[in-house]
């Protein structure tokens, strides 16, 4: 599973961060997806942020 934030979007709130903090981070006051493949340990907290994004900027590739 990979995860994107699309940068365009994103609103700096930081949800994504505290939901899963394994796979994204804040850089530059936007939200970045730092790993390249998303740990099978994690893989539902990535699909929680990204079900949980205000403005659905996160995309997950299974």
């Amino acid at each position: 599973m990979k995860a994107k934030v699309d940068q365009d979007v994103c609103i700096g709130c930081a949800l994504c961060t505290e939901i899963c903090p394994e796979v994204f981070r804040m850089e530059n006051d936007k939200s970045i997806v730092y790993v390249d493949i998303v740990p099978k340990e994690v893989e539902d907290a990535c699909r929680e942020a990204a079900d949980k994004c205000p403005v659905s900027c996160i995309f997950i590739r299974e």
